[in-house]
């Protein structure tokens, strides 16, 4: 298979204006994940609504794609810019431009995914620790939760807890089951994005605002692989000095555990 790599990088992001340029040691942010990729796909390109960020791409070698400043997902937008590269691809594969962390393995174990005939859509999920902080992991909304079938496909995406342990203390819970939070990557068959992309806003996907839900809510199949490797993304300007603090001298050596 054929695997094109898509980073959209909006540039007026609320909480972090021009947080694909942010500076992380001489390198803006986007080039920093795109060298953590670049080898781990066929083709890549970085997809923005910004004439800056192109102009930024350009110069540090990478191929960039303008795209409009109203779509409403970063499925959207890969989408547009898979149409307008021209690019013959069997699948799309998004990626995050905020998580200058993400490792190759990842990538790699995403692809695999399409191994399996007849996989749709694809993404990571990541067991939560055992001995974890509930509050923070568990319960922390800002998290979504995934259940999986015998198959791991994805059966449910919440931001609450799912699933509940009836009958146990939640204080318990982390040690009782094990609970799965999705990692925020994708890939598509490329027949398969422009579909999705055309579908309107479902209701569930409304209530939680999580739009993979839209795409199980019409009948399409989303298989994950687990991945035991941490993310860190950068929302704000205080997640982008947490990340620096995670970087060593020489990079790509990083502080953050597996």
């Amino acid at each position: 298979m054929k695997f094109l790599g898509i980073i959209p990088a909006r540039y007026g992001s609320t909480r972090f204006p021009g947080k694909p340029l942010a500076d992380m040691k001489g390198k803006p942010l986007i080039q920093r994940v795109y060298e953590r990729v670049r080898q781990s796909v066929d083709e890549l390109c970085i997809a923005t609504d910004d004439e800056r960020v192109a102009k930024a791409a350009e110069a540090f070698g990478a191929r960039a794609v303008m795209t409009s400043d109203r779509h409403r997902s970063g499925t959207d937008r890969c989408y547009e810019a898979c149409c307008k590269t021209g690019i013959a691809c069997d699948a799309v594969i998004n990626i995050q431009g905020d998580e200058p962390f993400i490792h190759p393995e990842q990538i790699e174990l995403l692809k695999s995914c399409f191994e399996k005939p007849g996989v749709q859509i694809a993404t990571l999920v990541k067991p939560l620790d055992p001995d974890g902080d509930f509050e923070q992991t568990l319960f922390n909304p800002n998290l979504p939760k995934v259940v999986l079938n015998s198959r791991l496909e994805a059966l449910y995406f919440s931001r609450s807890v799912i699933p509940y342990l009836r009958g146990k203390a939640y204080t318990d819970w982390l040690k009782a089951h094990t609970f799965y939070r999705h990692i925020g990557l994708y890939a598509y068959r490329t027949r398969v994005l422009g579909e999705i992309v055309a579908l309107p806003p479902s209701p569930l996907e409304l209530a939680e605002s999580l739009e993979q839900l839209r795409w199980l809510e019409n009948g399409y199949t989303i298989q994950t692989a687990v991945t035991h490797r941490e993310t860190v993304g950068i929302d704000t300007p205080d997640d982008l000095q947490k990340a620096l603090s995670m970087m060593k001298d020489e990079w790509p050596v990083l502080t953050i555990p597996d």
